[in-house]
């Protein structure tokens, strides 16, 4: 009886030349990564975590002091307004831009005459650029001569002008106003790019069933759009979160640091005051924040392609 022979096929050794030769080429291709993920990513973060345990000023190579900046922005009197009003504009601005969005991508999905140029209209504010319209605004809520303070004392909605700006109960209204007008166009632009990949068989099936338009939006609209939601959302509470610009120009933090938020703060004490030690604190105190958020939704997102 013949015995049974059997073929391999040859394989390489994981030290021979051949395979030696793969490794160092697949290191060599991925080699220019590495290097931008150590000068644009590893070197800044450690070199602002260093900074923020020294007390360095702009003239000064500065000393090692540990958590001391930690303790100090921990007592400052304010710390804890900053916190409220970062996460405020942050919080509740996402949560307007999600609604103003949504409403703008249904209105949008819709067939109508006008749809494209109605559209472009709805893109003006993203796409305007954010030092124009914080000065468009901020003229939108001047005190003398702004357009708000004219409409109400001409229609005789108010007796008196309002200050918009240098009031505590507006002015950080007013920021989140400016806010949610500058970044609703993200969120509507992305929902209806989602809302067109959803296909028209499962709306047809569900008005078969008897289903009514909120019915369709609540089971069907919304489930479809669960990780566009996400990753929309999540970007912009980043984004928010670091807004520096709008206010900085609209209320510059004021009145008495009602609109006080951290990264205008780290532009006072480092850019301002050269503080530079203090100043790296302040991000990094925030950092862990928005790190766990990231893994969290992250996490969430990959256990739903998963499932």
């Amino acid at each position: 009886m013949a015995a049974d022979i059997t073929l391999k096929a040859p394989t390489k050794s994981e030290h021979s030349p051949a395979r030696r030769s793969e490794s160092l080429q697949g290191y060599l291709l991925v080699s220019p990564i590495i290097v931008l993920f150590i000068c644009l990513i590893f070197y800044p973060f450690f070199s602002a975590v260093w900074l923020s345990m020294t007390d360095k000023t702009i003239g000064t190579t500065g000393n090692f002091v540990g958590l001391q900046n930690y303790r100090w922005l921990l007592r400052w009197p304010d710390f804890e307004l900053m916190l409220l009003n970062t996460w405020t504009i942050a919080i509740v601005g996402v949560a307007l831009k999600f609604v103003v969005g949504m409403i703008m991508a249904l209105l949008l999905n819709n067939a109508f005459t006008g749809r494209a140029l109605l559209r472009g209209v709805f893109m003006l504010p993203w796409a305007v650029p954010t030092f124009v319209a914080t000065l468009t605004w901020r003229w939108l809520y001047d005190y003398n001569s702004g357009v708000f303070n004219t409409i109400l004392t001409g229609t005789g909605l108010t007796s008196a002008k309002i200050s918009f700006l240098g009031h505590p109960q507006f002015a950080l209204v007013a920021v989140i106003i400016l806010v949610v007008w500058k970044g609703f166009p993200f969120f509507g632009i992305s929902y209806l790019a989602g809302m067109q990949g959803i296909p028209e068989e499962l709306y047809e099936a569900a008005r078969v069933d008897g289903a009514s338009p909120w019915q369709q939006y609540l089971y069907i609209t919304l489930p479809s759009l669960r990780h566009v939601i996400m990753i929309t959302c999540l970007l912009s509470l980043i984004w928010t979160s670091n807004t520096f610009e709008m206010v900085y120009l609209l209320t510059g933090g004021g009145p008495s640091n009602r609109t006080q938020v951290f990264t205008l703060m780290t532009y006072k004490l480092g850019i301002e005051n050269l503080r530079i030690g203090e100043a790296a604190a302040v991000p990094m105190m925030f950092f862990p924040l928005l790190a766990g958020l990231i893994v969290i939704v992250s996490r969430y997102l990959l256990e739903g392609e998963e499932s």
